[in-house]
C-alpha cells in the first residue's frame, strides 16, 4: 500500500505532493513498482498535528481522486479519513476502501457509511487524537487490550455484514517506542481476530527515533521492521518506498516457502 500524502505537514517531508502532476508521477511510479493499493490522505494524523475542517479536507481530496481515477482507471484507491461524509464523497468518486484511523471512534456515522458502501474497511487502533494520542499509552496488558479493543468492532461490523476488514494494531498511535516494538515482535497475537494484519511502520519515529535519525534517513529501518512484520504475520505494508517494500515482501516469501 503506497501512501500519497495530500497535506503540507506529514511528518515525512517526502510524501508531501504539491500539484497534481506530482500526484499523478508519483502515483504511477508506486504502480509500476508493485503497488496494489494507493493510500491517499489529506488530513495530517502525526503527533501534535493541528485539526483541519471537513471542507478543506473535501477540497484537497476529492479533485484528486477524480484526477488519479481518470488516468489510471484500475487503481484500487484507499483514503485515509476518519470523517463519514469524506469517506461517503470519496467512495461514491469511485475510491475502492477506507482506512479510518480511529476505527469509527472519531464519527459514529462511519460504520453506516461502510456498510452502505459495502467497502473494505482497516480498522486501525488509536486513542484520542493526534493532539493527545502521546499521553494516551497506558495499558494493563498491551497486547490483550489492543487485541479487546479490535475484536469489540470487528464483532460489531461483522454482525451487521461486513466481512471485508482488515486490523492495523496502529505503531505509535498511543503507544510509544517500546510499546511499537512489543506489538511487532507479537503481531502473530492479532491472528486470533482472523483478519488481515495492515502493519504502517514506515519512516515512523518508532525507528528514526530509536536509530538517532531523521525519517528521510529511516528507510533502512522500515525495510527491516517491515520483514519482521511480514514474517511475524502482515498481510500488508502501508509504505512510502514501494520498491523497497516489495523487495521485502519477495524475500520473506522466500524464506517462508
Amino acid at each position: 500500500m503506497g501512501i500519497v500524502n495530500l497535506t503540507p505537514d506529514s511528518f515525512y517531508e517526502g510524501s508531501r505532493i504539491q500539484s497534481e502532476k506530482e500526484l499523478l508521477i508519483q502515483v504511477e511510479k508506486m504502480l509500476l513498482e508493485g503497488a496494489t493499493f494507493i493510500d491517499l490522505g489529506a488530513y495530517s494524523s502525526r503527533p501534535g498535528a493541528a485539526g483541519l475542517s471537513s471542507e478543506e479536507e473535501f477540497d484537497r481530496l476529492i479533485p484528486q481522486i477524480k484526477s488519479i481515477l481518470k488516468e489510471f482507471p484500475n487503481t484500487i484507491l484507499s483514503v485515509d479519513t476518519f470523517r463519514s461524509e469524506i469517506a461517503d464523497s470519496a467512495l461514491t468518486e469511485g475510491a475502492s476502501m477506507i482506512n479510518d484511523i480511529s476505527a469509527g471512534d472519531a464519527d459514529a456515522k462511519m460504520f453506516d457509511c461502510i456498510l452502505k458502501h459495502q467497502v473494505p474497511y482497516i480498522l486501525m487502533h488509536m486513542r484520542g487524537t493526534a493532539k493527545t494520542m502521546t499521553k494516551l499509552n497506558q495499558y494493563q496488558d498491551l497486547i490483550a487490550d489492543l487485541i479487546d479493543d479490535l475484536q469489540a468492532k470487528v464483532q460489531q461490523l461483522k454482525s451487521r455484514g461486513l466481512n471485508d476488514i482488515i486490523i492495523d494494531p496502529g505503531l505509535g498511535f498511543a503507544k510509544n517506542l517500546e510499546q511499537s516494538y512489543q506489538i511487532v515482535k507479537q503481531l502473530k497475537s492479532f491472528e486470533i481476530l482472523d483478519c488481515p494484519i495492515l502493519i504502517g511502520a514506515s519512516r515512523k519515529s518508532m525507528i528514526y527515533k530509536l536509530l538517532n535519525c531523521e525519517a528521510k534517513e529511516a528507510l533502512n529501518g522500515t525495510t527491516i521492521v517491515n520483514a519482521i512484520s511480514l514474517m511475524n504475520g502482515a498481510s500488508i505494508l502501508r509504505v512510502h518506498d514501494v520498491k523497497e517494500a516489495m523487495e521485502a515482501i519477495e524475500i520473506t516469501t522466500q524464506i517462508k516457502l
